[in-house]
């Protein structure tokens, strides 16, 4: 491990966006800044940066493994900056090449080295880095928070930290704690190459290490699972998230990022992927989090099952956390309302699919899976597939008519109708007669939709994460199992070898000459 103690300053746009006639503009655009660069030379040989990428017909991105960046789900990649990049690719009209590094030292390796085009791993805006690299406009803003695990004292400033406070080496983060030595000249730290933020999180949690500095974004998602992290301060306020890149014959490339994140923004596609990625993950709620987890290891296995039996094309993960949100596992739950059960069906709802006992857990499940897909059905085909399920949950909690209501009014607003991003912000308006007036079907509670879906989003997360934690500690007491049988019979092998060379040792000589040599 590479423990470094510090105690002074060191050191979706479619895919023929691009193609076609906005292709030749951006070749003339690129001829033009090129002369520009070149003296208005026009027989000057070097190109520029975009052409060579253009050139070549690939685009090659640093990034870094985390949950917020890049990682390999279920479907493949996926992250916002990995998306963004895919985006990127198709807008320039070449194939995407993802290189990823396990440490903030080998990313900018790769990039001073020109193995990567352009760095897209969450990186925070820095005067620091200013001075050696350009950016690309913000597309994210973050804050840095330190945090300790929940039952020390708290502190409430970086003069107060009383005990280990570990960052990654060449981090954002090491450069604030740098930055504020002047100001707290006993701050003692150290850095690491080692390990990422969540494993530093982890390490607080486990005692390991008193302190460590993360960022909001990774924060948020990390304590839907980890409840016993708690928020110190805040260090830093507002810090731009962009893309980097070298200095230097990168003029080019810098406009062609300035006009893509630009369209990125006016088309919502940025905010689309904000809401995929932390649009529910923003508020934390430590009370229900631990209820939630509790739940998980004392109520989910022995209805586990059945969610995996009636969960068909869905996940049934997802269907166990919209289960939660509705009874909170309790298979006799029951509102004011009069819905019941562990999906909490309505009566005519359970009429319909023919559910005979709302309060029999098997049925429930069968039920509200069949239920949920009717609805997904129902959802508009304009909507992009990884969205559906959200309008479908929605209209599970209020009804497909209020949703399609939604929809319309969103559209009105000139917003996005096909958008969840949009069309969340617009349900909370069915409580107003401004609103409401205009639609089919009137009057709705708009803003409990919205908080229905997060919530589901929070616990399938934490699902999600539990249940991969899990298969991946399977994986390894497996594999030791293998490991052991395998040594096991070496083991046996080697004993039986030395048994042989014992009885060939204590054999009278006139039967080893019988033996024929090998």
């Amino acid at each position: 491990m590479e423990i470094t103690r510090q105690k002074s300053s060191e050191s979706s746009v479619s895919s023929r966006l691009f193609r076609g006639w906005k292709r030749q503009i951006l070749l003339v655009s690129l001829f033009l800044t090129s002369l520009l660069l070149l003296g208005c030379d026009p027989t000057q040989p070097d190109k520029t940066h975009l052409q060579q990428i253009l050139d070549r017909g690939e685009l090659r991105v640093g990034t870094i493994y985390s949950s917020t960046t890049y990682l390999f789900g279920p479907n493949g990649p996926e992250g916002i900056d990995y998306e963004l990049a895919k985006q990127l690719a198709d807008y320039l009209g070449v194939e995407l090449k993802m290189v990823p590094s396990y440490t903030i030292d080998d990313l900018f390796t790769q990039l001073n080295a020109g193995r990567v085009d352009i760095l897209a791993a969450g990186l925070a805006v820095t005067d620091q880095r200013r001075e050696f690299y350009s950016f690309s406009p913000a597309y994210q803003w973050i804050s840095q928070k330190v945090v300790y695990k929940k039952g020390r004292k708290r502190p409430r400033n970086l003069g107060q930290l009383d005990g280990v406070i570990r960052v990654i080496a060449n981090s954002s983060h090491a450069e604030t704690l740098e930055r504020f030595k002047t100001d707290y000249p006993n701050l003692d730290w150290e850095v690491t190459t080692e390990h990422d933020s969540e494993e530093l999180m982890q390490k607080v949690l486990a005692g390991d290490i008193d302190f460590t500095i993360v960022d909001s974004s990774q924060l948020d998602l990390f304590r839907r699972y980890h409840t016993e992290l708690s928020l110190a301060f805040t260090v830093v306020k507002e810090q731009p998230v962009a893309w980097l890149m070298q200095k230097g014959n990168n003029d080019a490339l810098q406009a062609a990022l300035i006009e893509f994140f630009g369209e990125m923004q006016s088309s919502g596609m940025i905010a689309q992927l904000e809401e995929k990625y932390f649009g529910h993950v923003g508020q934390f709620d430590y009370v229900d989090t631990r209820a939630f987890m509790r739940a998980v290891e004392r109520k989910l296995p022995s209805i586990k099952p059945m969610f995996e039996q009636y969960a068909a094309e869905l996940d049934w993960r997802l269907l166990a956390a919209q289960s939660y949100q509705e009874s909170h596992w309790n298979p006799n739950a029951r509102s004011h309302t009069g819905v019941r059960g562990l999906m909490m069906l309505t009566l005519n709802t359970a009429k319909q699919l023919k559910i005979e006992n709302r309060l029999d857990p098997e049925s429930s499940i069968r039920g509200g899976a069949i239920y949920l897909e009717q609805l997904l059905q129902r959802v508009p085909e304009k909507i992009a597939p990884h969205e559906r399920i959200w309008f479908a949950l929605a209209a599970y909690n209020v009804g497909m008519g209020h949703v399609i209501d939604a929809i319309k009014l969103t559209r009105a607003r000139g917003k996005d109708p096909y958008s969840w991003t949009d069309v969340k912000t617009t349900l909370p308006l069915l409580r107003k007669k401004k609103w409401y007036k205009q639609t089919r079907y009137g009057y709705a509670r708009g803003e409990e939709p919205v908080a229905y879906v997060d919530n589901i989003r929070r616990y399938y997360d934490a699902l999600v994460y539990i249940e991969d934690k899990k298969a991946a500690a399977d994986r390894l007491a497996q594999q030791k199992e293998k490991f052991k049988q395998l040594t096991a019979g070496i083991k046996e092998y080697d004993g039986d070898a030395t048994d042989n060379k014992v009885a060939e040792k204590s054999a009278p000589e006139e039967q080893l000459k019988a033996v024929p040599e090998r």
